[in-house]
């Protein structure tokens, strides 16, 4: 199927690994012009490099979104390497909380709430603020904002992250709605557990502890039977199966798409949508 995003012109943010590279790179097979985002210049400029070496076009933009000065240079950079982009892509996330673990609710501090909210909610906002008036006025655009199961279904732990993730799932849809027929979409993905290299760590840090052995498979096998993040599929997600679920509702094919939240957890979230 033709998306029909030869041409368009994508930000990712957060996309210097995991999650945000497998939909930079599926966006670039695409055929679409992708702004790779990172804080860390090394890891974004692999990214890029990785989407020229297949044939696709990649530009970088560096620096912290959680900020109003780094999302300022973001934008700064944007704006010189392709003048403005149609499709936003707010992947940015994460939580300085978790410390190398999911901590429980009372070991997460005031401040860390307050760094999870800027970085997962304001950090897309700042981005929006940057970049959506503009898709407005040329009558077309997509805002997709990348959340989490956990926005919608929260553990007992990493609450900060999972507030900031249902933030963003409730402000896509005011958006959309401030955005009503102008030609700009806004949804809402929110991935399940996904095999990033931040979760394989995660694995990593349990092998011990749980007596699993070295290889991958048999890690993410046992940390499903485990039960806290279950899953109706036989394995958790890929970067690249988020990817290709982003790359449609930034199509045109997606006209019809707006205010959604889209799942793409392999069931493990236990509720109706």
């Amino acid at each position: 199927m033709d998306l029909q995003l030869a041409g368009r012109r994508a930000l990712v943010t957060g996309s210097s690994s995991g999650i945000g590279r497998g939909i930079a790179m599926t966006l670039a097979r695409e055929g679409a012009t992708v702004i790779v985002h990172g804080r860390n210049r090394e890891r974004t400029e692999e990214v890029a490099e990785a989407i020229r070496i297949a044939g696709g076009q990649a530009h970088l933009a560096i620096g912290d979104l959680a900020t109003d000065d780094g999302a300022a240079a973001v934008a700064k950079a944007v704006q010189a390497a392709t003048d403005g982009v149609d499709i936003l892509v707010n992947n940015i996330g994460g939580t300085e909380s978790s410390g190398g673990g999911l901590r429980s609710w009372f070991e997460i501090l005031p401040e860390h709430w307050a760094g999870a909210m800027q970085q997962n909610l304001i950090a897309a906002v700042r981005m929006i603020h940057a970049f959506a008036p503009a898709m407005r006025d040329r009558g077309w655009g997509r805002v997709i904002n990348v959340a989490s199961a956990g926005g919608s279904e929260p553990p007992p732990t990493v609450p900060d992250y999972c507030a900031a993730k249902a933030g963003l799932i409730n402000m896509s849809v005011s958006l959309s709605k401030a955005l009503t027929r102008t030609g700009v979409t806004v949804n809402t993905v929110s991935p399940g557990c996904t095999r990033t290299e931040a979760f394989k760590r995660t694995l990593e840090r349990m092998a011990a502890d749980q007596g699993w052995p070295d290889d991958y498979e048999t890690r993410e096998a046992g940390f499903m039977a485990l039960g806290m993040f279950p899953c109706a599929s036989e394995r958790y997600g890929r970067p690249e199966d988020v990817g290709t679920l982003v790359a449609f509702l930034a199509s045109p094919l997606a006209a019809f798409v707006n205010g959604a939240n889209y799942r793409i957890d392999g069931g493990q979230c236990q509720s109706v949508n």
